[in-house]
């Protein structure tokens, strides 16, 4: 019997987690959420502050009645909340808010974009495709590549800062892998990219809910010039985001989306933008996103973020080290790789990864993610497929598509419920061998004979 060290019960701070969800076999069970990499609940204190700022919610900004200069008070005091989350600087960044990371990033490659330039954008192979495809349309691309165990390549990173001799307009980067929990070493990562005259950009939306994050003072070369993280990744599902970054940055220019709340005067062939951020945030503003923000970043910090990378260090380290001793399952990250997040990939072999995360659904109402996870092309490395082999993939749309299972942890999740898990991950694979012998023994093709992931077809 496993004894459990003593720590902290968290789960009492959030909603939802004692609701039931049905299971195959019939009855109900409280539903086990392994896929908090995707998203996860809110805290209580969300619930409450958005409750309790309802009876005043007004529109921001302009607005004279004593209910809208109250919301516009939140909404701006909220900025420097923000800030002060990760130490970034009042009077040289700004906080611009947005729907989330995918946002703030197409934002940030629209605003960086000098079509009469030909400039370079440095990202890498692990990043999520909200890290990759915006910039392929502005600017010349480049990839820094990755190690046998999934790691930036940072020497691989120096030499192409050398390559393109201070044609670099960005080093963009993730703070924390969504795929395999990796955390890039950010400020060695900024300090390079300054040496060579460009900037940083790091994508937090992975990293800011599960560990610190310090953007550093200007005059530091590790400082980070741009921040984008999404609240509802961080226990405030409310359709929120921010982008952190210079404030001159945004002073030139138009935005790339225009209307109310942008200028300072129109006229019938002119317009006059109003500073940043202002100008980037068009329309009405989601003040109760931001209220919900707000909420979780002061329960994180009641907390401290080194508490919070601590408890889910814990988790890590317990589920992987006994998924290591399961003889079927194939793990695409190792405990040595460090640091890391509470992200873990896998799959069990033989078993396509789409069934494996039906089954703990159905079965044990245990929800996981299964896929690529938004980030194919670090995916396809991990699982050693060829480029030139993924074009059979794009010419049958209904061939099965490679892919991983992945857990990942929120601060709520206990070593019980990886227990869960892990048993009956051992009962779906002997099931599913068991399965597999009677029809290949019947001459019947079996599911999961039809449905082999890539790489065990290689």
């Amino acid at each position: 019997m496993h004894i459990f060290p003593f720590r902290p019960n968290y789960r009492e701070l959030f909603v939802g987690l004692e609701n039931l969800v049905p299971q195959g076999k019939g009855g109900s069970a409280p539903a086990v959420n392994f896929d908090n990499a995707a998203t996860t609940p809110p805290f209580y204190k969300v619930m409450q502050e958005i409750n309790q700022f309802a009876p005043i919610y007004s529109s921001i900004h302009r607005g004279t009645g004593y209910k809208s200069v109250l919301s516009s008070q939140v909404y701006e005091r909220a900025r420097k909340t923000v800030l002060n989350f990760v130490g970034g600087l009042s009077d040289y960044n700004t906080v611009i808010f947005v729907k989330n990371t995918t946002e703030a990033i197409n934002k940030l490659a629209y605003r960086l974009w000098n079509p009469r330039k030909k400039e370079v954008i440095l990202t890498t192979w692990m990043e999520h495709h909200s890290n990759l495809l915006p910039w392929r349309d502005k600017f010349q691309v480049d990839y820094v590549e990755l190690d046998e165990q999934g790691s930036l390549n940072l020497e691989d990173l120096e030499r192409k800062l050398q390559r393109h001799q201070g044609a670099v307009k960005l080093v963009t980067v993730s703070g924390a892998s969504n795929v395999t929990g990796i955390m890039n070493p950010i400020h060695r990562i900024a300090e390079m990219a300054h040496r060579y005259q460009a900037k940083i950009l790091v994508d937090a939306a992975q990293l800011a809910p599960h560990a610190a994050i310090e953007m550093r003072p200007i005059s530091s070369p590790e400082h980070i010039d741009f921040l984008a993280f999404s609240a509802h990744k961080m226990y405030a599902p409310f359709g929120i985001g921010v982008l952190i970054g210079p404030r001159q940055v945004f002073e030139q220019g138009s935005p790339e989306h225009s209307g109310g709340g942008t200028v300072r005067l129109v006229t019938q062939d002119r317009v006059i933008w109003d500073d940043p951020p202002y100008k980037e945030e068009a329309g009405t503003p989601n003040i109760l996103g931001v209220v919900a923000l707000v909420a979780a970043i002061e329960t994180l910090s009641g907390i401290g973020m080194k508490t919070v990378f601590k408890q889910e260090e814990h988790l890590l380290q317990y589920a992987q080290r006994k998924l290591e001793k399961m003889v079927d399952v194939e793990l695409y990250a190792s405990l040595t790789t460090s640091p890391r997040i509470g992200v873990i990939p896998f799959n069990i072999v033989g078993i396509h990864h789409e069934r494996v995360a039906q089954l703990l659904s159905r079965e044990g109402g245990i929800a996981v993610r299964n896929g690529c996870f938004c980030a194919q092309p670090y995916v396809q490395k991990l699982l050693r497929i060829p480029d030139k082999d993924m074009g059979k993939f794009m010419d049958n749309p209904l061939l099965p598509r490679p892919g991983m299972v992945r857990i990942s942890f929120g601060l709520y999740n206990t070593c019980e419920e990886v227990d869960q898990l892990l048993t009956l991950l051992q009962e779906i694979t002997v099931s599913e061998r068991n399965k597999t012998k009677f029809l290949s023994s019947s001459g019947k093709l079996g599911y999961t004979s039809k449905t082999l992931s890539y790489y065990n077809n290689n």
